[in-house]
Formats: C-alpha cells, structure tokens, sequence
C-alpha cells in the first residue's frame, strides 16, 4: 500500500506522527513540508491529489489546522474524494459509503494519538458495495457531466447554457444516429486541454515554431497508437475531419480532372467520394458505381466489369449508408486488375474494424480514410492510415499542401481513443454494437417495415418507410424527434424522393451501445419505433413513447 502525505505549517507535527505510526504498514511518500514555516496549503495538497488521481498512491493524507482548505484543492481534481474526519466513526462512513481516499484532518482538532487511529480506520475500512452506495458515488463523480465545464456557468452563461442543453438532450433522449457516438471523458479533457494553445505548423521534430516538444510527444503517441491498433505501415492523424482526409488522399495521389470511382451518394456514399455540391465532385470526374437493384448490396462482378471499362485512377469504397459487410480482398483484386489505387474511406466502421467485428481494409488498401468519433468515439476529427512508400506523399499533402497549424488538442484526444481501444472490453463493445443493431433491425422489420437489402451487418440499416408506410423519412424522422427517438432522413437505393424529403430513415446503435444498452432494450427501442411511425399523426402516442423512452436512458447514464 502506498500513501501519500502532506500538510501546511500548522501540520507538521501531526504529519509525523502519523508517518511514524504508518510506515510499518505502508509505503509513505511525504511531499513535505519539513519544518513549521509558513507556507500555502495548495503547494502541498495539489501533488497529493495528483499522487491518487493518477493512481500513483492508493490513498492521501493531508493536514492543516481545520483539514477544510486541503480539502477544498485535493478535490478540485478529478477521481479524488476528500473527506474531514474528526473521528474514526465518521472515517469509517465516508469509506464506506462515499469511497473517500484522501483523508483531511485537522491539527486543532484532533491529538496526535487520535490522529494515528483515524488514518489507521481510514485506509483499513473496505468500501461497501451495496448498490444504492455505488449508484450514489457514480452520481458524486459525474456531477451530471456539467462539472466539466462549471467555469462557465459564470464565465460565460449563454454559452453554458447551450453545454447544459447538450448534456440534457444527451441524458434525456435515445440516440440513433448512426454517425454520432459519445466520447469518454478523458477524451474530452484532452480536447478541451491547453495543447489547443499551441501553433504547431509541421510534424514532430520538423515544426516551423519553438516550444513544440509536449505537442510532438501527444501526436507522436496518437500516431503510433493508430498504427499499432489498425496494423497500418503510417498514420497522420492531423486531418481536422473526414473530408479532410479524403482530400489529402486525393491530393497525394492524383490530379484535377482525373477518374474517381466510388459509390454514389444515393446509394449509400459520402458527399466527400465525388458529389456534385462537394470539392470532390467539382475538381475531379467522379464516376458512380451503383448497388444491385434487387438485392441492394455491391455486386462485385459488376464493379469489376465497371471498373475496367473507366480506368480510374483511384477506386473508392466505404459509405456512410451501407449496413452490409464491404469485401476488401475482393475490391483489391478488382483495383490489381485495373491498376489503380485502393482506397477506403472506413469512418463509419473503424471501430468495428478496431473490435474485430469486421474485416479491416489496412491489409489490402493503399490509403484508408476514417473520422475518430463516428464507431471509433472518440474526438470529431479525421485520419489517414497508408502503406510505407505513400507516406511522403500524404504527409505533404495535409501539410503544407491543404492545412496550417493542426489542432493538437484534438489531436491529444485522439491518442486518448485509441488508447481505449486497444483495451480488451472494446472488443465485446464493437461486438454488442453489431449484435444491438441486428436485433433492433429485426425488431423494426418483424413489424412489417421493408429494411434495404433485407438487414444489416454492422452498426446501420436503413428502413424503407415509403414504400412501408406511405410517408417520407422527412416525416418519420420528425415524428421519432417528438417522441424522443432520435435518427436521420436518409435516402436509399434508387429513391424516388428527393434528398431533402428521402424515403427513408437512417438508424444506428453505436450511441446506445456506449451507454450499455443491450438486446432487450433494442427489442423496446424498435417497437417504439414502430408504434409511432405506425401511427404518424397520433401525438398522444409520440408522448408516451417519450415518457417512457426518457424512463429507459435514466438507468444507462451517458459516460
């Protein structure tokens, strides 16, 4: 066991004597002071607490005369629960009930003897795991997320009140969709952390500015990290979003005007893979493969035989609309065959590939694509993974070629996500988040609603709610909001409706998968789904489902 010490001037005798008493049972790490100077608490409680934040000491004692001014900094810091005992009954409870690991004492209050006996009670009392105990101190912890960024609530009212709406609507409602997800804390910290202040122009070891050791040291670990969980030969991971990333792949490699072909946005593409309205589709000539109109998946016949009629220079898979499994081998074989480059943009499935749950695309491809927030859940931001002998290239291309100064703290997050994924849980996280999908697709379709290309393989489907019920996604996804359920209008194969009207809506479990939900609750979610949209008009319904949808989330906290 190893405890960490300290106290103010008032404390030093006291200090002593429980270093004398507890070293025989303990390792003790003192942090000062030494003599009766006069000195400020802070200096003192601030290395303490970051001793047992970090995990770096099991518990903490610190002293002053009333124990009220350590206690007030040791718990400014996160993970630290700093209780003032004036005697061991009250030493006893606070371990007990609120698994209190930094004990406060007061010089003036207590003798030297009873001091010895409360620290002693303190670190022997085992934390009691009764349920309402442990529900009450994840409460005490999370302080409803708004401890985050309680600074503002003075600084800066207007804007703590959109955080506060955020954290409401996130606590409040079932989240579908399937591009969104919720990053952890820790990731949140490191994206709202100073690195934001530093202009860190280059990569690590070759900046244009000074001062740039800390950054290289976090994008440095955000890199290898990358590499190390998706196998890749190179990662950047300074792209600030996805279409950032796409583009920096398209200026490594190819020139304006040169062929593109990829998976056109109606049929389950992204903007960034040659949509008419985005860069891609007006620097470059896009040429759009299409899914089998019977079966709604890609037939990789006939991408093959497309593919060596146009000769594109860059053949482009992944989609933001597609629930099927994506065969890499086979698109690499068609991409040999053509001799082109293989690309794949994975944002919406990197984390599966991370669990395992799907094939990766790193082992075939040239350059992979992906955002770090979508499956992965980690920060909004985009990457590129490539093999060795495109490294150079891409490199220039993020910088100087389309961006300045990259957003380290974004980039710190980063790093802070795939450290989390290379933890042995992420793989029944990904695994459950397929499993929830299937289930709530099920749930939908044993309802009667036609599910594009039959069912899902991963994180998404898409339900076809014109032909199923006469209405629009515009509508469904509308009725859904006012009931709590929240998803996305979505277009699907050969649709008949505009893109801002769609015959169908987009529906992903990623989300209420990070908040713990499983199979039963996907059954409850789908027939709410159902229920509404079975009766589009009826508001009396959309409420009910919304009382009992908001009843539902209250037992699976947002991280």
């Amino acid at each position: 066991m190893k405890i960490a010490i300290a106290s103010d001037h008032g404390g030093v005798e006291l200090k002593s004597a429980i270093v004398n008493a507890l070293s025989t049972v303990a390792t003790i790490q003192d942090f000062g002071p030494a003599t009766k100077e006069s000195c400020d608490y802070p200096d003192y409680a601030i290395p303490v607490a970051a001793a047992v934040a970090a995990g770096e000491a099991e518990f903490g004692i610190l002293i002053c005369r009333s124990g009220i001014g350590m206690s007030m900094t040791a718990n400014r810091f996160q993970n630290v629960r700093a209780a003032i005992c004036q005697t061991t009954e009250v030493a006893t409870v606070t371990r007990q009930h609120n698994a209190a690991n930094v004990l406060c004492l007061g010089a003036n209050d207590v003798s030297p003897d009873y001091a010895v006996e409360i620290a002693k009670t303190f670190i022997a009392t085992p934390v009691d795991m009764d349920e309402r105990h442990a529900r009450r101190r994840f409460k005490l912890e999370r302080a409803g997320r708004l401890s985050d960024c309680s600074g503002l609530m003075h600084d800066d009212p207007e804007v703590f009140a959109a955080i506060k709406a955020q954290t409401e609507q996130e606590d409040t409602e079932i989240n579908l969709i399937a591009s969104e997800n919720t990053s952890s804390r820790a990731c949140r910290e490191a994206a709202g952390s100073v690195l934001m202040n530093k202009y860190a122009e280059g990569y690590p070891g070759k900046r244009w500015y000074s001062g740039c050791l800390p950054v290289d040291a976090a994008e440095e670990l955000a890199r290898k990290r990358a590499c190390e969980l998706f196998g890749a030969d190179h990662a950047n991971v300074q792209p600030h979003c996805g279409s950032a990333a796409n583009m920096a792949v398209y200026f490594a490699t190819i020139k304006p005007g040169d062929t593109i072909m990829s998976l056109s946005l109606d049929q389950g593409g992204h903007l960034s893979h040659g949509s008419p309205v985005n860069f891609s589709g007006k620097i470059y000539n896009i040429v759009p493969y299409l899914v089998n109109k019977e079966t709604e998946m890609i037939d990789y016949d006939d991408l093959e035989k497309q593919a060596l009629e146009v000769k594109p220079k860059i053949l482009l898979s992944g989609a933001s609309a597609y629930p099927r499994t994506i065969d890499f081998k086979r698109i690499r074989e068609i991409c040999d065959k053509v001799g082109c480059i293989m690309m794949v943009d994975m944002a919406h499935i990197a984390g599966l590939v991370a669990g395992g749950v799907h094939p990766s695309p790193v082992p075939y491809a040239d350059f992979v694509t992906t955002t770090t927030h979508k499956t992965l859940g980690g920060p909004r931001g985009g990457m590129v993974l490539c093999k060795a002998q495109y490294a150079k290239a891409l490199d220039s291309a993020v910088f100087p070629g389309m961006q300045g100064g990259p957003l380290e703290n974004i980039i710190a997050a980063k790093a802070v996500s795939f450290r989390e994924w290379m933890q042995p849980e992420k793989k029944e996280y990904a695994a459950q988040i397929v499993k929830n999908c299937k289930v709530l697709c099920k749930t939908v379709q044993d309802r009667g609603y036609r599910i594009v290309s039959g069912g899902t393989d991963n994180h998404l489907f898409l339900v076809d709610v014109k032909t199923t019920k006469g209405i629009t996604g515009k509508e469904a996804a509308a009725a859904l909001d006012a009931a709590g359920i929240v998803v996305n209008k979505n277009t699907i194969p050969y649709d008949t409706e505009s893109p801002f009207r769609t015959s169908g809506i987009r529906v992903g479990t990623a989300s209420v998968t990070t908040r713990g939900m499983k199979e039963p609750e996907m059954i409850k979610i789908g027939t709410w789904i159902c229920d509404v949209l079975d009766n589009i008009a009826d508001t009396s319904i959309q409420e009910r489902v919304k009382a009992e949808a908001k009843a539902l989330v209250a037992g699976f906290p947002v991280p």
